[in-house]
């Protein structure tokens, strides 16, 4: 049985919740909108977030990335379906988010160095633990994803 919503974060701290939105909007013109998708949504997979994992599906979708491409990214270092580019950042947003495991090892940062600037991965890495954050935020409150919230958009048909 799904628990009931404990607390409403938007509700209880706004002004901090207003902040994490303004941090959002600063990371996310910074990191290609598809790969941006693929880290929140690498994160919420391994956090087990199911509030995020449908908001981030969702996006994915919306902005045309291919259903079998998502549904692949939880085996993403097995696939062929992901760049260099991008195996690069996956490695390193799981890097981030198991850090208590990984500590963000050299390896993994020195691999982003073949692909991004430094200010990319700078945003790479404000990207990857403010998503765990939101993880956190959306589990401990036990928010529901309601495909609802997000209607009004229109989901990009798969090729």
């Amino acid at each position: 049985m799904v628990e009931p919503m404990r607390m409403d974060i938007t509700k209880l701290a706004p002004e901090a919740y207003k902040h994490l939105l303004q941090l959002e909007q600063a990371i996310a013109g910074k990191i290609d909108r598809q790969l941006y998708h693929l880290i929140k949504l690498r994160a919420s997979q391994i956090n087990g977030c199911a509030f995020c994992i449908g908001m981030h599906t969702h996006e994915a979708l919306r902005d045309g990335d291919s259903a079998e491409r998502l549904l692949l990214l939880d085996a993403w270092s097995e696939s062929s379906a992901f760049s260099e580019k991008e195996r690069a950042a996956l490695q390193w947003v799981e890097e981030i988010t198991l850090i208590a495991e990984s500590h963000a090892g050299k390896d993994a940062f020195d691999d982003l160095k073949r692909f991004f600037s430094d200010e990319e991965i700078a945003a790479l890495t404000l990207a990857a633990a403010l998503i765990n954050t939101w993880n956190r935020i959306a589990i401990s409150s036990r928010a529901q994803y309601d495909p609802a919230m997000f209607a009004r958009e229109k989901v990009a048909e798969p090729a």
